[in-house]
């Protein structure tokens, strides 16, 4: 071998040296590149770890972990180096060939193209899967279920009963992070067998419907089968809601609550505290602020407990609202709750005329289908524009008047798309928000004599504390009662 030759090899290996094991897939990491073949490219400069100047013969084995017969494409496969040359000898090719590069280039596309049959095959496969209503549940990755002898999802009771639990903790108040932290100090592992929870972890099990024994089939899709990248399904392709398709954790109504409770804690515009299923329920009536939790004397024997305006003693305007202790806000609502009650009957037909309003979306929904074809004729538009300037000579500034014009109109009907949208979502909630306060309604007795913090989180919306110590509560059908102190 020549003295240039062996600079030049040796550039080679010392780059490989460098980058090879970053780079190449290997049996722990073959997920780069999933079930696709493996670039030829990369098998090349595999074979530059060799020392150089010698002929070796390697066989690569890299991906003896794939099962099926057709994605072991190199494997087997005996390669020659030497000095500057590699021989793949099973297909006969040297690869600083021209009729190697083009025999390597037609292999390439043959196996792409392959992929994109086997893609399409596998897609079609589960999306008839998703038609005929077969849930198909990622168990080692699923808290509370486990495959069933029949296929199904059956109950996992070990696993159930963290389930429930964060669902309870969630509505005894908690934040997301403070699960987290409650879970991590018990020591309840995550579904993936990890001591560290995370917050996004938690958010997806309270959002999960599949809990309640439904199951929403087709939230993400697959956009692109070489990179495998996915996307949430935003009507692209179909989905397909199945309900009571297996066995539920947690009970519907109990779910719903947990919904309408993360949409209200969303729509407060604020940072939201969750030491207590009172946070971000008592307001101040002097300057609207949130009440939250203090302690007095915490590190004596007189400890106590008690819930004050936040912004009390902020600025120079100080609030004179009264401090309250759990005990009195518990007693006063079960007195405002007995009162609602006392005319119960009433209450629940108006809650029902509410539903009719708040369920009536037609208007919403025209608009909506308006607004969407005005946006695509708009695009249009746009598109036409700018093709038209890049392919007739015309004048700059009548093009661009046209464009900003055609711009702005799009940008209104966006915006007014996003102004509806957000209105039907809202009604929407409140809807759900009244039918948990009926069924609420209907399961409790007509007195309550014992704090029940389920029923304050089910037909509480908020309670305004005035200055005279006399509380406003205000019930999620639109009712206000007012309970002296």
């Amino acid at each position: 071998m020549s003295h240039e030759s062996r600079i030049s090899v040796s550039r080679n290996i010392r780059c490989a040296r460098n980058t090879a094991h970053k780079s190449l897939p290997t049996q722990k990491n073959t997920k780069l590149y999933g079930r696709h073949r493996m670039p030829y490219n990369l098998v090349f400069i595999w074979c530059f770890n060799l020392q150089n100047g010698q002929l070796r013969y390697i066989t690569i084995y890299i991906f003896k972990c794939h099962k099926t017969a057709q994605y072991r494409t190199f494997l087997d496969f005996g390669i020659l180096y030497g000095g500057n040359k590699l021989l793949l000898e099973k297909e006969n090719i040297f690869t600083f060939d021209s009729k190697g590069e083009l025999l390597i280039t037609i292999m390439s596309s043959l196996a792409q193209e392959e992929s994109r049959s086997i893609s399409e095959n596998v897609t079609w496969g589960r999306r008839k899967r998703f038609a005929d209503g077969k849930v198909c549940i990622p168990y080692k990755q699923f808290l509370g279920y486990e495959k069933g002898e029949d296929g199904t999802p059956v109950i996992n009771e070990k696993e159930a009963a963290i389930v429930r639990l964060i669902y309870r903790l969630f509505l005894e108040g908690k934040t997301p992070a403070g699960i987290c932290r409650y879970l991590e100090q018990q020591g309840i592992p995550t579904p993936s067998g990890k001591q560290k929870w995370s917050q996004t972890t938690v958010d997806s099990i309270l959002a999960n419907e599949k809990y309640k024994g439904d199951a929403l089939l087709q939230k993400k899709f697959t956009t692109d089968f070489l990179t495998k990248k996915m996307k949430v399904n935003e009507g692209e392709v179909p989905q397909y809601y199945v309900e009571k398709s297996h066995a539920a954790i947690i009970e519907p109504l109990e779910w719903d609550m947990v919904q309408a409770e993360i949409a209200r804690r969303r729509a407060l515009g604020r940072a939201y505290s969750g030491n207590s299923v009172f946070s971000s329920k008592l307001v101040c009536g002097d300057c609207g602020g949130f009440y939250g939790q203090k302690v007095w004397h915490s590190t004596d024997q007189y400890r106590k407990v008690i819930w004050r305006c936040n912004s009390k003693f902020k600025g120079d305007s100080k609030c004179a609202t009264p401090h309250l202790d759990a005990d009195t806000i518990q007693r006063m609502f079960l007195t405002a709750y007995n009162r609602l009650m006392a005319d119960r009957e009433s209450v629940i037909v108006d809650c029902a005329i509410m539903r009719q309003v708040l369920s009536d979306t037609t208007t919403l929904d025209a608009e909506l289908d308006s607004l969407n074809e005005e946006i695509t004729v708009v695009a249009e538009l746009v598109k036409t524009c700018v093709r038209e300037n890049a392919s007739t000579a015309q004048s700059q500034e009548e093009y661009s008047k046209k464009y900003n014009s055609l711009l702005a109109r799009y940008e209104k009907a966006t915006a007014r798309l996003a102004e509806v949208t957000a209105e039907k979502e809202r009604k929407r909630n409140q809807d759900r928000q009244i039918r948990l306060f009926i069924e609420a309604l209907k399961k409790q007795p007509l007195v309550l004599e014992e704090w029940d913090e389920r029923l304050w989180i089910a037909i509480v919306d908020r309670a305004t504390v005035f200055r005279d110590g006399r509380i406003v509560f205000k019930f999620k059908c639109g009712s206000e009662i007012e309970v002296d102190r």
